[in-house]
């Protein structure tokens, strides 16, 4: 192909990213995409043909590589074959699929539910189907980028508010105009931070201004409550989410995203929602990974309980060590070294001791916030916790990771 006109808008953008990635790599700060080579063996991988725990992964309970969602995935494949004929609302739905809107529709206490290829077309198609030109979004400025995206592409006025500052969430739903519509959009368990979000202060603001409320539980279902049904469960509040939004794909490992409403909210954002109108149907072999995942998660809550009990003894064991690891609550746990210099260097530590945890850089956080973040899982074993906690202090010691008051300090 002949270059491109070096001028040329298009060009340069994309010579600028690729400048910007490559500068990246001669720095030797390039530590992504790298390939895990086997994931079979519970909360240890392969990687680069060393056996590493493996504390950078979504699979919060510890499901992939379980048996029966194999046999899962070759029935359906058997049964269905690989792929769909066509959208869900042409030739595209199985009953795979119904049965599994169902089944979500049952563990979420909802009267419906509707799924999606995944979880970032499901927050852009919903909310672009909820509101538009006139109305308002009111969203957390720690959002994750799909419910931001999804904000900008609706046409609504776009509203953020301070992480967590709900004083200012409330000036913010003051400020929208009389007879507008409006939709609060937040993360259950923000996916940086760790923290929950603080449900009971939000429904109530949700209720005093007549705002709809959308949460993603991306990072909350499965996690959170006693059964893992998510944030609801674990404020003891059912039914106050007027959408409740979930992924496929983290504490169930398989792909793909839901909405679970009442019926006619479900009904309309079926025959409106462009990311579920115009798009394949998701395949039945991963359909049947999720409702399958789904049942192990209700056949075996002891799943839940020994992911919270990992997460504990991990948080504690951080913060007895002196890290910095911000409010969190949750399996998602951010270990703050604050410079790009200072978290390459920690994590080429950690990964040649044999523990397998990933940088956080900007954009993803903002300069001065790298982190590492690490996940607990229910795969995890207390030695394997504790085997964490020396590899991290060990790692801090050599490259000079301030600790204590002065981890606070920063």
């Amino acid at each position: 192909m002949p270059p491109r006109n070096p001028n040329d808008p298009i060009t340069r953008r994309l010579q600028a990213v690729n400048e910007w990635i490559y500068g990246i790599k001669r720095s030797g700060h390039y530590l992504f995409h790298i390939p895990v080579e086997d994931q079979t063996q519970g909360a240890w991988v392969t990687v680069q043909g060393r056996r590493m725990l493996m504390m950078a992964t979504y699979s919060y309970l510890g499901l992939i590589g379980h048996p029966r969602l194999a046999q899962a995935a070759c029935e359906a494949a058997r049964r269905y074959g690989t792929g769909s004929h066509g959208a869900r609302g042409l030739s595209g739905t199985l009953p795979i699929h119904l049965e599994l809107e169902k089944t979500i529709a049952e563990f979420k206490g909802t009267e419906a539910a509707i799924v999606f290829p995944t979880g970032y077309v499901t927050n852009v198609s919903t909310i672009a189907s909820l509101v538009g030109r006139g109305d308002y979004i009111i969203s957390d400025k720690y959002n994750h980028a799909s419910l931001v995206d999804g904000a900008v592409m609706s046409g609504a006025k776009l509203l953020r508010y301070k992480h967590n500052d709900l004083d200012m969430l409330e000036r913010r739903l003051k400020a929208v105009p009389e007879g507008a519509g409006k939709l609060i959009i937040a993360d259950a368990v923000f996916s940086m931070d760790g923290d929950i979000l603080d449900l009971p202060r939000v429904v109530e603001l949700a209720r005093k201004y007549d705002a709809w409320l959308m949460v993603d539980e991306a990072h909350s279902g499965g996690v959170l409550g006693k059964t893992g049904r998510g944030i609801e469960e674990h404020f003891g509040m059912p039914g106050v989410i007027d959408i409740k939004m979930g992924t496929l794909s983290k504490a169930i490992p398989s792909m793909g995203g839901y909405i679970a409403a009442d019926e006619w909210i479900v009904h309309a954002i079926r025959h409106s929602a462009r990311g579920y109108i115009f798009t394949g149907a998701m395949s039945p072999v991963v359909a049947a990974v999720a409702l399958e995942g789904l049942r192990i998660l209700q056949e075996e809550p002891w799943r839940v309980a020994k992911l919270q009990a990992n997460t504990e003894r991990f948080i504690r064991g951080l913060r007895e060590r002196g890290f910095d690891i911000l409010q969190t609550q949750t399996p998602v746990v951010p270990i703050m070294a604050r410079g790009l210099d200072m978290v390459m260097a920690l994590t080429r530590a950690v990964m040649k001791r044999g523990l397998f945890i990933l940088p956080v850089v900007a954009p993803a956080v903002p300069e001065g916030q790298e982190r590492l973040r690490a996940t607990v899982t229910a795969a995890h074993e207390p030695e394997d916790i504790d085997f964490a906690l020396e590899v991290l202090t060990e790692a801090a010691d050599e490259v000079g990771l301030p600790r204590g008051q002065a981890a606070a300090a920063g």
